[in-house]
């Protein structure tokens, strides 16, 4: 069954914004929430210690870590921002591709919103963290930051298995007995008697000539006849030849 044709241009760029949308709204949405209803950095167990809300406020990156150079992770947001669209632009066509990078794009418009938007200010805002689940990381963290981890999961597995953005695959590398293109095994003396018959000369027969295999060398030719026939034939052959 032929596989579908790849995505134009203009359908791979509406697949990633609508997906990039709905995540960027539904991390806002939740940090709103969020900051409405829970108190900060007072752990809330919504199911013991399997999940805890925990909201904390965060300068810097996972773990709290490099919060005095938050604006370093303003820029990396922004470039990766900016490398997602200008690949849906110009690079994808693979429907898996766009699905993956459209999720990934929102997650890193969600930080980045906060980065932008919240306090203390342009560009060193601090990302609202709220998810904790200590028995699987000792993270804190988000919505956002949940689509960034898996779908750069998802871009591995798909750099892995051989999918370009344009949705083609790369070709394995054949093995050394296989044709270049049928992909069947051909044997150097199978190519051999193919060249020969293509010339016109003729093609040995196995077990003569040239090609008789070593472990099973040609019959000998006294074998099987009578023992006189035989000492007579030696005796001829010792006898020394009239001139």
């Amino acid at each position: 069954m032929a596989g579908r044709a790849p995505l134009c241009a203009t359908a791979a760029g509406i697949i990633i914004a609508i997906l990039a949308v709905v995540v960027l709204a539904a991390d806002q949405f939740a940090k709103y929430l969020a900051l409405t209803h829970l108190p900060l950095e007072t752990p809330v167990h919504v199911l013991g210690d399997f999940l805890i809300l925990y909201l904390i406020k965060n300068a810097g990156a996972a773990f709290s870590l490099g919060t005095g150079v938050t604006w370093i992770f303003t820029i990396a947001l922004s470039l990766v921002a900016i490398g997602i669209v200008w690949l849906a632009a110009t690079r994808v066509r693979s429907r898996a591709w766009a699905i993956i990078l459209g999720l990934l794009l929102g997650g890193v418009l969600g930080n980045l919103t906060d980065r932008l938007f919240r306090a203390p200010g342009f560009p060193v805002g601090h990302v609202v963290d709220f998810i904790s689940t200590p028995w699987m990381m000792p993270a804190i963290y988000n919505v956002a930051d949940m689509f960034i981890v898996t779908m750069m999961i998802g871009v591995a597995i798909l750099v892995l298995i051989g999918l370009r953005l344009d949705g083609t695959r790369e070709r394995r590398a054949t093995t050394s007995g296989d044709t270049r293109t049928g992909g069947s095994a051909v044997s150097v003396s199978d190519a051999a008697e193919e060249s020969a018959a293509a010339d016109g000369s003729p093609t040995s027969v196995e077990g003569f000539g040239d090609d008789r295999d070593p472990l099973f060398p040609a019959a000998d030719p006294d074998a099987g006849a009578p023992r006189d026939a035989t000492a007579t034939r030696s005796a001829g052959d010792e006898s020394p030849s009239r001139g």
